[in-house]
């Protein structure tokens, strides 16, 4: 039997709103690389280290700011849809900013501040809107394409700055003008395909827009039970949280204690994936490899490698943390990670320096190695898993806000450590690794000892996992409208039905609706 055409349009949906970490990856690579461009620094009059720092600073605040206090709101009343691409568009707006601005590097750091705050609405939006999306059976496996674009924008960013950089006597200032204006591939793309791209059904359904909410999982599920079953379960969460006047504000996220409870872990676990040291290391791997190696080539060259070696290592994701579980990667992960930050401490600080902290050539290839070795443990466990989990634990009413607040932490975890490590590093050297090694061993506690695995579970159900009231069986809605639509055959797609033709939706409150098959997402003739 084929894969439906209803599995392919939900794997097209999501890889559209995976392709938001496309942004951030971007963005890393590139300003990492800008660092190194003398037409770049020439241009704005050769900024000090606290300046360069500024820049950092600004896209944080303003990522922060709008993930914690402006995401949520948009993404609660215009959509998920909305949320990506109002973020979007303002990072095609900042990137043209930054690519023409003056010689002033104000102008340079008020660009990445709304760079930053485009990525603050964006980002949280998109695992909220996949995770929303897909059937829990999958929605590992699906979901953890989110870290697999972050690798992708950043293999992009470090090519481009590399191609860049090799001509940049021919270029000029286009050198660093170009990584720039590349930057808007990625939210152009994502703007004009989110178009094609239903609406979460939740979201749908917690407007009362019930017969779209059918409508948009029609397109993505591949019988009518199934739809059946899904808006169900939907529709009674949402009655309990109507019924028990759980509101979609921030407050219940300190109120109730399930939530409260979910909220901490979720905050720690984002901080513990920068306290990884895979921000700090892919931040600064220029001047680690420098420790290392002499030509600056070699090591943009080994920059771009990593990069797209982190592709392939996310896609180990996609096999087994639906088989094995979110726990399992987290542990491995931790662990692997931890064994790698001590081998490469042991390695460089424990060999013959000759001379500028350079070491043998057998030396500076197993560092490479242990170090790639490192992202072949982060990206599928601490990189993949902790987006798929931080988005599948929340209840539906404070699932986007607290998606917002957790995935923040990891800007103001990295925030703190982008500052603290080049001190590390410079002071102590290598020695610096063995902070990342003792901070992996106790992520792997923090695991083994606090965090429940979820693999398999509905998104209605992880109320029960955490201790709070279940909100799919607790309650049956007050409203007549509440209730479960009857979904009607006329000539539905294959595992619905036909392969051609309209379906008919009739809810209680006597709406029909028909779903055009030949246009995904489209609905056609409402009538009341």
């Amino acid at each position: 039997m084929g894969v439906s055409k209803q599995t392919v349009y939900l794997w097209y949906t999501s890889m559209v709103a995976a392709s938001c970490m496309n942004l951030y990856g971007y963005d890393a690579a590139a300003f990492n690389a800008l660092q190194g461009s003398a037409n770049w620094r020439q241009h704005f009059r050769d900024p000090d280290p606290n300046v360069i720092g500024s820049v950092n600073t600004a896209y944080t605040i303003g990522c922060v700011i709008s993930g914690f206090f402006v995401s949520a709101p948009i993404s609660n009343y215009l959509g998920r849809r909305w949320a990506m691409m109002i973020g979007c568009v303002l990072v095609i707006i900042a990137s043209f900013l930054a690519a023409f601005s003056p010689r002033n590097i104000g102008a340079f750091i008020g660009a990445k501040a709304l760079v930053g705050i485009g990525q603050g609405i964006t980002l949280p939006a998109g695992p909220v809107y996949i995770s929303e999306i897909t059937p829990a059976k999958t929605r590992g496996a699906v979901m953890s394409f989110w870290q697999l674009f972050f690798s992708v924008g950043n293999s992009m960013g470090f090519l481009v700055a590399l191609a860049c950089s090799r001509n940049s006597e021919r270029l000029g200032n286009w050198d660093w003008k170009i990584v720039m204006l590349c930057q808007i591939i990625g939210p152009a793309f994502i703007v004009s395909s989110l178009w094609a791209c239903p609406e979460s059904p939740r979201w749908y359904v917690q407007k009362g827009r019930t017969e779209e909410a059918v409508a948009a999982l029609l397109r993505i599920r591949n019988s009518r039970e199934e739809v059946d079953a899904e808006i169900e379960q939907i529709q009674l969460a949402v009655a309990f949280e109507q019924k028990n006047n759980i509101s979609g504000s921030y407050g219940p996220l300190w109120k109730d204690p399930s939530v409260r409870a979910r909220l901490i872990l979720a905050i720690l676990m984002n901080v513990g994936q920068q306290c990884t040291g895979q921000g700090s290391l892919n931040n600064y791997s220029t001047i680690i490899f420098q420790k290392v190696f002499k030509d600056n080539d070699t090591i943009q060259l080994l920059n771009a490698l990593n990069a797209i070696l982190g592709i392939f290592f996310t896609l180990t994701a996609t096999v087994t943390i639906d088989r094995f579980g979110r726990r399992f990667l987290l542990l491995v992960g931790a662990l692997g990670m931890s064994t790698c930050m001590l081998i490469v401490a042991i390695l460089v600080t424990e060999t013959p320096d000759l001379g500028d902290g350079l070491r043998s050539q057998p030396v500076a290839i197993a560092t490479v190695f242990v170090m790639f070795l490192f992202g072949f443990f982060f990206k599928p466990s601490w990189g993949a898993t902790v987006w798929v989990w931080t988005s599948e634990i929340f209840s539906m009413n404070v699932r986007s806000q607290a998606v917002a607040m957790s995935t923040q932490a990891q800007n103001v975890a990295n925030a703190v450590l982008l500052q603290l490590f080049p001190l590390f590093l410079a002071n102590e050297g290598f020695y610096a690794m063995y902070m990342f090694f003792a901070m992996n061993l106790v992520l792997a506690f923090f695991v083994y000892f606090f965090i429940p695995e979820t693999k398999g579970k509905t998104l209605e159900s992880m109320d029960i996992l955490f201790g709070g009231a279940n909100h799919a069986e607790d309650t049956t809605p007050d409203d007549p409208a509440m209730l479960r639509p009857e979904v009607t055959e006329n000539a539905l797609p294959e595992g619905v039905g036909e392969d051609k033709g309209t379906a008919t939706v009739v809810s209680n409150n006597k709406t029909e609706v028909n779903v055009d098959d030949s246009v995904p997402g489209k609905t056609t003739n409402a009538k009341a």
